[in-house]
């Protein structure tokens, strides 16, 4: 028998609702299958189904991918949309990082926690340990790439964080009942692999996707980034787990009719593909639950009518330090300025990148690059128009960074972070929020002293500012782009 929690969610399965699509997952007992609330299938009844919070929880009690509404694609959950926050992060890493090792006592250390702990909590959130859910997670990459893909399965495996062919053949097999390549014969929809392979990734709408690509637009920086009829395009740096450098380009364009995004990659990135999507998911805000946030920040409406809009999203970014020096750069100058100064720093610095696309020709320089510069820096940053303090900003940043001082990363713990950065050369209140706004994904960041924020909630001073925002966590970093897109 039901309980009301699961007769809540059963309706919304019933209603295929997009709002609640990656907050759980439906077990279908009579199918052995398991779905995403918006699956089209014929709709199972009330007493065969079973929730899950998690993809990997429905795995671990049996039941298989639906090969129609994959759950692969289902969108994730922000960090915050649960007081769980730790777990939710957790979740965010290990999805990351599914193509790497990495053990849970180190995952524990960069979320700043014992691994016990961590796996309590997990545990608590999610159904299944750490271990599983990366197992899942891994299994789930492998499945898109079978689906959408013309890879070898040995190159499915290995992208996916298998290690060898034949422990993935094994654990596919046995999750889900049919080997690798059964499951392509039954999908049969992979395309030409090429110079790249495309992938798609959810959300959950509305999204604004033109919105985003003005913002990205405007801030791209040139030979490493353009937007371009309708899609996004930029060079890429990683390295492996080897330390081997590893470079080449993406393409984001957009699947109204899906409510996803297409990414198409360079194949010379399959090594670090897991790392491509979650740079691209953070860069897009793909995990942001609209709904929540609006409901949060909807009385903004009543300073101005319009001031906030369903579906806005907080922009991430893909490189952190990339990001950084832009960010530092345009400090008391305009956009398009410091646009200008990062261009140049790409050329004196960057890595060319033979692309076959015309406009991507570098790739950004690396934190190591600009610590290893010989000399005081302003004899490298000075020429190009940069100046001194800046200069020693950005030099200061790419040393902590290099040494493993610092991560405003992705998933990092925010306010040790903002501590840190503020603590370096040049780097004040509104950098430090900003960098965690767009460099971590904290949703609750809030540049109070911003130009734009300011502007917008005229004539407060910021004192004022302040307490007015106090109610809008913990999304005040969306409250910013809704007072930015105000403008």
């Amino acid at each position: 028998m039901q309980n009301d929690r699961d007769c809540a969610r059963y309706a919304a399965f019933k209603a295929k609702d997009a709002r609640f699509d990656g907050h759980f997952f439906v077990g279908v007992s009579s199918t052995g299958i398991y779905c995403r609330p918006v699956c089209r299938a014929r709709l199972p009844r009330p007493e065969n189904c079973t929730f899950y919070a998690s993809a990997a929880a429905a795995e671990q009690a049996g039941f298989r991918p639906c090969l129609l509404c994959r759950p692969e694609l289902a969108p994730g959950n922000a960090p915050v949309d649960a007081s769980a926050s730790l777990a939710r992060r957790a979740a965010r890493l290990l999805e990351d990082h599914c193509g790497s090792e990495h053990s849970v006592e180190e995952l524990a250390h960069r979320l700043g926690c014992t691994d016990r702990h961590l796996r309590r909590v997990f545990l608590n959130e999610y159904d299944v340990s750490p271990i599983q859910y990366l197992q899942t997670c891994r299994l789930l990459l492998a499945k898109s790439l079978l689906t959408d893909t013309g890879l070898s399965v040995i190159d499915v495996a290995m992208a996916a964080g298998f290690g060898s062919l034949r422990r993935f053949n094994a654990l596919f097999k046995k999750q889900y009942r049919l080997t690798p390549t059964a499951l392509r014969r039954e999908t049969a929809r992979h395309g030409e692999r090429g110079t790249g392979i495309t992938l798609t990734l959810g959300y959950r709408p509305p999204y604004p996707w033109q919105q985003m690509l003005d913002f990205l637009a405007g801030r791209a920086i040139p030979g490493v980034e353009l937007v371009r009829d309708g899609e996004y395009l930029r060079t890429v740096r990683f390295a492996t787990e080897a330390r081997q450098p590893v470079c080449g380009w993406i393409r984001v364009g957009h699947l109204v009719h899906k409510r996803a995004l297409s990414v198409t990659v360079d194949a010379a990135l399959l090594p670090v593909l897991s790392l491509v999507l979650a740079r691209v998911r953070h860069l897009f805000d793909l995990c942001c639950d609209p709904d929540t946030v609006y409901a949060a920040l909807a009385p903004m409406n009543a300073i101005r009518p319009g001031l906030c809009v369903h579906g806005t999203r907080l922009p991430g970014c893909f490189d952190a330090f990339e990001m950084a020096v832009r960010a530092i750069l345009g400090q008391q100058i305009t956009v398009k300025a410091a646009r200008t100064l990062a261009g140049r720093i790409v050329q004196a610095h960057g890595t060319p990148l033979a692309t076959a696309i015309e406009g991507l020709t570098h790739v950004f320089p690396s934190p190591e690059t600009i610590a290893a510069l010989d000399g005081p820096i302003g004899e490298h940053l000075g020429p190009l128009g940069i100046t001194g303090a800046r200069a020693r900003s950005i030099q200061a940043l790419a040393c902590a960074l290099a040494a493993g001082e610092i991560d405003f990363g992705h998933g990092s713990p925010p306010q040790a972070q903002i501590g840190k950065l503020m603590e370096m050369p040049g780097i004040g209140e509104w950098t430090a929020q900003y960098l965690a706004m767009r460099g971590m994904g904290w949703p609750d960041a809030f540049p109070h002293t911003d130009y734009g924020v300011k502007k917008a909630l005229a004539p407060r001073s910021p004192a004022q500012i302040l307490a007015l925002a106090e109610s809008w966590r913990p999304w005040r970093g969306y409250a910013t782009v809704n007072l930015w897109n105000s403008l």
